[in-house]
């Protein structure tokens, strides 16, 4: 698709890429910056940059590619397998894997990793989401169910749909937790000036209910067991955020600065730990084939692990 555009006097003398989000508000900057650099743009029939002053009478022709379908292909990517038959796979997913391709990434997902291992996977999910039923943060560990047949794919939706599936998350948060048990009942929605985001603080949020329980209080610290009502994205780390005791390591919602007085020991585990310390340890479903209850439990990884246990020696 082509766009033109003559200048009028009033946008005379602002810059070409300002011009173009103007009139284009559709397109991110990121994205007419990209048009521009890969010649899409042209300024009086000739190539521009995105900061040339543009005059009365210019005429701007901007022109955007179809969008090229992209498909996920299988790759080499080791899973650590928690159970398979003929339904469904469950997978120990460790962090930093993402459940599936996306904007700016075809490649390194759990799906690739599903798609080499299972030559039976359900189409329901699409092109880009075969199998994938529900999913955790990237860099979010632990268990998680693919559907290999639509029958399953169905039935498994289904249940995250009514909330019946059990799913208890490990995480260790800022500060001491006060309560032994609590729920935390607040709506969440798309912040309001920072899109990636998610927040209490919307006007569109969706209700988002999680009930925790203390497994064992720290210096500082407090191991919790997290369980979802719902499924809303970011969830545990927006509620916990919300009641002031984020997930430790969260990049997003967290703690930009450690307290001071940690061992050495601790704060190097902590500047060492390169995502949130949250565990997606149990999930439980009814299988769809045998209308059985069946759960898992995945191991704690290595990097929560080893904080864990340097808190409980300074006790």
């Amino acid at each position: 698709m082509t766009h033109t555009f003559t200048v009028a006097s009033l946008d005379a003398n602002i810059r070409l890429d300002i011009f173009l989000s103007q009139k284009l508000p559709d397109l991110t900057r990121s994205r007419i910056k990209n048009l521009i650099e890969d010649g899409l743009v042209s300024l009086n029939n000739k190539s521009a940059k995105a900061g040339a002053k543009i005059k009365t009478g210019d005429q701007i022709s901007v022109t955007i590619p179809e969008p090229q379908p992209i498909k996920a292909e299988p790759e080499k990517i080791p899973l650590d397998i928690l159970y398979e038959d003929k339904h469904i796979i469950v997978i120990n997913k460790p962090p930093g894997l993402t459940v599936h391709p996306g904007a700016g990434r075809t490649k390194g997902t759990l799906v690739n990793a599903l798609l080499y291992h299972c030559k039976d996977l359900s189409g329901i999910g699409g092109a880009l989401r075969p199998g994938i039923v529900h999913r955790i943060d990237k860099d979010t560990s632990g268990v998680l169910v693919a559907a290999k047949t639509d029958k399953s794919h169905q039935f498994l939706s289904k249940q995250f749909k009514e909330h019946s599936m059990k799913r208890r998350y490990l995480a260790l948060v800022w500060g001491v937790v006060k309560n032994d048990i609590g729920t935390i009942d607040l709506h969440i929605g798309r912040h309001v000036s920072e899109r990636k985001k998610m927040s209490v603080r919307t006007s569109r949020g969706r209700r988002a209910v999680t009930h925790y329980k203390v497994i064992k209080r720290f210096d500082n610290f407090t191991l919790i067991e997290a369980t979802l009502e719902t499924g809303r994205t970011h969830q545990i780390r927006v509620h916990l955020s919300a009641i002031h005791h984020p997930v430790v390591g969260d990049p997003v919602y967290g703690k930009k600065n450690m307290p001071s007085g940690l061992s050495p020991k601790l704060t190097m585990l902590l500047k060492n730990l390169k995502r949130q310390a949250l565990h997606a340890q149990i999930l439980g479903i009814i299988h769809p084939e045998t209308q059985k209850y069946m759960e898992w439990t995945a191991p704690l990884p290595d990097d929560i692990k080893g904080i864990i246990t340097a808190l409980e020696e300074a006790c």
